[in-house]
């Protein structure tokens, strides 16, 4: 019997315009779907990348915990000793290359742009799945950040015609 190997999937809402959150990580423009299963989507995953920035945010909020997942931080500024509830890396490619050699469910690139850029370019995203929500936001944080050209196949789209929320799922041609 073959294992899968894990996969880096870079889950995000991101607006008409292309952001991924206000200027200021704002994310209250965000719409919820009565029929999203969150549950089920969680239970994909037992591993959370973040970026430094995006982590900061989630500290001003419920935090960066989720039940039965690891956190994992990129960072080369924060001390583990002032953060021990969640794992400090200071590079985030390499370390998304050791976890794909564990045992272990899919890994979720929880934001941001800055960290997606930076995997994408080392070769380490699996695939993009966008909740692409139905608003313009005019000004925020970037999707991606400028940089090299990327090719993607879709693999699934889905609309809710209730929220008006599309679905993209893309898997990365490198």
């Amino acid at each position: 019997m073959v294992l899968a190997m894990r996969r880096l999937r870079y889950a995000v809402a991101v607006s008409l315009d292309g952001f991924i959150s206000g200027p200021n990580g704002e994310a209250d423009w965000i719409t919820m779907d009565e029929s999203a299963d969150f549950g089920g989507f969680f239970e994909e995953f037992d591993t959370l990348l973040l970026g430094r920035r995006t982590y900061e945010i989630t500290l001003q909020g419920p935090g960066p915990s989720m039940p039965g997942m690891q956190s994992i931080v990129c960072t080369r500024t924060l001390s583990q000793d002032d953060h021990p509830d969640v794992t400090l890396s200071p590079d985030g490619a390499e370390t998304v290359k050791a976890l794909k050699t564990k045992p272990g469910k899919d890994i979720w690139l929880f934001g941001g742009g800055q960290l997606f850029r930076s995997l994408l370019d080392a070769q380490a995203v699996d695939t993009i799945e966008l909740g692409v929500m139905p608003v313009l936001l005019g000004q925020g944080i970037p999707l991606l950040p400028p940089g090299a050209r990327s090719k993607l196949r879709l693999t699934h789209c889905e609309s809710k015609n209730s929220s008006g929320i599309v679905g993209l799922h893309y898997d990365i041609a490198y």
